[in-house]
This record gives structure tokens, sequence and C-alpha cells, in this order.
């Protein structure tokens, strides 16, 4: 999967913090990069979220357009309550992937749909917010595949620098 791309699409975020969590998730899970539609972000940008600076190799873009924003192999998955689409964990990743996602107080339009490959939802009692859909979703495609690193080495190297506990032996 050296070509993988993982890229995720924001549909008129409104909330800084849940964009600075969606960053943070991106950098967690080895998203490309990230974009971003609408006004709201930009005027609430000027407020810091904590993003452990594990984004800055991350691009943050504003477009008008997510579907054109999408890299040209991606295969473009919409995440949304819709009726009639596959959950979560029925769902089998495609290698290069533009995740778009609804506002945290809107859904996607019915037009960006109509022309995604696949559509998928979490299959929660009610909706979770951006962030925490941004990450299930890529914590799952992570779990789906063989690339997932694991080990003290990796804890050693992602955990807070406060954080020193080991499991007794």
């Amino acid at each position: 999967m050296s070509n993988k791309q993982i890229s995720i699409g924001l549909i008129n975020p409104k909330s800084p913090s849940n964009v600075g969590a969606v960053m943070r998730a991106a950098g967690c899970f080895q998203a490309n990069a990230v974009f971003y539609t609408g006004e709201r972000y930009k005027r609430a940008a000027r407020f810091h979220t904590d993003t452990k600076n594990a984004t800055q190799h991350i691009p943050l873009t504003a477009t008008d357009d997510l579907l054109a924003s999408a890299p040209k192999a991606s295969k473009i998955i919409c995440v949304e309550l819709v009726e009639g689409a596959t959950p979560l964990p029925d769902f089998q990743h495609p290698e290069s992937a533009f995740y778009i996602f609804g506002s945290e107080d809107g859904s996607i339009s019915q037009e960006i749909v109509d022309q995604a490959d696949e559509v998928v939802y979490i299959p929660t009692i009610g909706c979770l917010n951006l962030a925490a859909t941004v990450n299930v979703v890529l914590y799952d495609r992570l779990s789906k595949t063989d690339l997932a690193i694991a080990g003290d080495e990796l804890i050693r190297a992602s955990r807070d620098t406060n954080n020193q506990v080991k499991v007794k032996s």
C-alpha cells in the first residue's frame, strides 16, 4: 500500500476545537491531507487547539469544492447517517480514500452523496460529533489492515513525556 492516499474532507466545520481534534486524528492515523469548505472555521480559527504537534506536516486546506479537491486515485467515501448506507463494521476500506464528513450541525448534501463511491455510517444510538466520527473511521481503517504498528517502541514514541507507567510483569 505504498501509494495509498488518505484524505479527509470536512463540510463547513464550525468548531475550531473539532477541526483541531480532526487534525490530531489525521496525524495519529497517518492521513495525508485535510480539506474543508465554508467560512465558519476560518472565522473561528484564531482560537488555538492543542494538536500535540502531530499534524505540522499535514496540510489543512480551504476549498470551495471537496469533490474537485479529492486526490485522483482516491475513492470518495461519505460518512453520514444516511438511509441505505453500509455499516462501518461491514465496510472494506479502499487503498486510497477521500473520506467526506458532514458538519457538526448539518449533513452531507444529496449531490455529494450521489457522487460517492461508497456511503458508510457508524452504527450508534444517536450521532457522534465530527472529531469522534473521524477518529472512529480512521481507527476502523487501521484495524482492518496489516499495517498496524504495535509494541513498546510505539508506545514510548507516542505517549506523553509525563507518562512512564508500565504493566506489572
